[in-house]
């Protein structure tokens, strides 16, 4: 049978949509009967499908992008930064200052590496002397660091939201609105936990603007991204929410994760529903190549929501903290207790003068629920009351022993604990292992004690993990040697590799004792 094409109403032959249905329908059912010997020669029964029938599926075809892009699109800028190349060396591969506030080998750092800024070896299409491949037309000034990214406004008066790690550290930012018309804009504030920055672009204008989604994504459903990738402009891609909840790493927060392409550049853009809201921010990539294999991770729309509101309102992000150590429940540990469910999180240490020791929350006690909310677990908690403001009054559902009890918190401020690498603060770091530590001062971090370095973080794969620290130990000493800073720490561990050295024995303070910790001095 021949199909011709059949005129369509423009006067353009054309198949109907109509006649591609049918036809796909035919072509399933007679696959469907080749698929045995005993049906080669059978005829074929005649097809009866309905025009109704067929115009229904149709219907539940999804008709493209394209008004939604239309839509959103125009929304969205590139965001180009330059930076003193004195404060911004973090690709410096030989070693020197990292600005970045993620952990050393952790997604978030990954990405940070992989997307949208240039370097000496000039991975993102940025020209200079040492590569022709001119791709955006611009000359890297001497002694400075040129970025991209991506971001969207969010007010007609020009606020736009793009990541923390595509403007921190920026001597100026510039934006490039859809129409390739160039502004200046200014840092109002940003957010290193969540890697969230709200920028604002000079000049009056009714700019074009999009809003955050007023509820969370469903897996499954359609998303679109938009952004800058590769420095090459507005740039359209779509898929689905692939999951949610997921935790990659960098504090309580959880993300989304879709599988609309994102590449270098694309970082600081937002991904929108079907009604033109945006659900989540671009964020980080799981990528062993550098650009996108399809899993992507936004920072859900409602914690956006939430830090953009405060760093508009004030420039910086508080958050609520009840000072406790906590773990999530296993199952062996709910045995223990009695308890027939593995949900909720045991109270390790509450710090001392925090507002749950004053509550009288103790160790060994399980938080079950938040306001009357069951919670899952340890993260769960932390995100929860993370997302709530200093001085809220909250009430805790906890077990002591068997018995149940609801406590009253008063929450006070998260403490701003400037966490710096060990292995990457001040100068060169030739030579100087890399420990996996984020510290502060211990005097910093209600609770901690006055003196040491309180962990602040751990990464799973690195050399202190396997050797047993954790987040809230407090290091007293390095090398028979007090410290007090994370520089008395790389003192101490360079000297050590100067000498010969193949470990260092460092004095750690946890919340049941204190011992001492050799940890072996990597090669680097």
């Amino acid at each position: 049978m021949i199909i011709k094409p059949q005129p369509s109403p423009n006067g353009r032959a054309s198949l109907s949509r109509r006649s591609r249905f049918l036809g796909s329908v035919a072509a399933v059912a007679i696959a469907a009967l080749a698929g045995g010997a005993a049906y080669e020669h059978a005829a074929l029964p005649p097809l009866t499908v309905s025009a109704q029938a067929a115009d229904a599926v149709l219907q539940q075809q999804p008709a493209g992008f394209a008004d939604l892009v239309a839509k959103v699109k125009p929304a969205v800028i590139s965001v180009r930064v330059r930076m003193d190349a004195a404060r911004q060396t973090s690709f410096n591969q030989n070693g020197g200052n990292d600005i970045r506030p993620f952990q050393p080998g952790s997604p978030l750092d990954r990405f940070f590496r992989q997307f949208g800024f240039n370097d000496r070896n000039n991975q993102f299409g940025f020209n200079d002397r040492n590569n022709n491949n001119n791709n955006n037309g611009m000359t890297k000034p001497r002694g400075m660091v040129t970025g991209v990214g991506s971001g969207f406004f969010i007010t007609a008066d020009g606020y736009a939201v793009t990541n923390n790690h595509v403007v921190d550290h920026a001597s100026s930012v510039q934006v490039t609105t859809d129409d390739g018309t160039l502004y200046t804009a200014k840092v109002v504030g940003t957010d290193p936990t969540t890697d969230l920055a709200l920028i604002k672009v000079d000049g009056k204008g009714d700019f074009p603007h999009v809003q955050f989604a007023d509820h969370a994504s469903r897996i499954g459903d359609w998303v679109v991204a938009v952004g800058n990738p590769f420095g090459l402009g507005g740039t359209v891609t779509a898929g689905i929410v692939s999951a949610s909840g997921r935790d990659i790493g960098s504090g309580p927060f959880d993300y989304i994760q879709i599988d609309a392409p994102i590449n270098k550049g694309n970082s600081g853009g937002p991904s929108f529903d079907l009604n033109g809201n945006v659900i989540g921010v671009n964020t980080a990539i799981f990528s062993p190549s550098g650009g996108s294999v399809g899993i992507g991770f936004d920072v859900p729309a409602e914690t956006a929501k939430m830090v953009v509101a405060q760093l508009k309102d004030k420039g910086h992000v508080t958050r609520g903290w009840m000072g406790v150590q906590i773990q999530s429940i296993t199952p062996e540990i709910a045995d223990s207790l009695g308890m027939k469910e593995t949900r909720g999180a045991l109270v390790a240490e509450p710090q001392a003068g925090s507002p749950a020791a004053k509550a009288g929350i103790q160790s060994g006690d399980v938080i079950t629920k938040i306001n009357g909310t069951e919670v899952k677990d340890s993260r769960d908690i932390a995100r929860k009351v993370g997302m709530m403001a200093p001085g809220s009054s909250v009430k805790f559902d906890v077990l002591r022993n068997g018995q149940a009890k609801t406590m009253t918190v008063t929450l006070g401020e998260m403490p701003n604990q400037q966490q710096a690498n060990a292995g990457d603060q001040g100068g060169s770091n030739a030579g100087v292992p890399h420990l996996g530590l984020s510290l502060a001062p211990a005097a910093d971090v209600a609770g901690s004690g006055a003196k040491g370095l309180v962990v602040t973080s751990v990464d799973p794969n690195g050399i202190a993990a396997d050797h047993g620290l954790q987040t809230g130990d407090v290091i007293l000493d390095v090398g028979g040697k007090s410290v007090a800073n994370v520089a008395d720490v790389r003192k101490v561990l360079g000297d050590a590799k100067s000498e010969g050295k193949h470990d260092v024995l460092m004095r750690i303070k946890s919340a049941d004792a204190t011992q001492f910790v050799a940890l072996p001095l990597a090669n680097g």
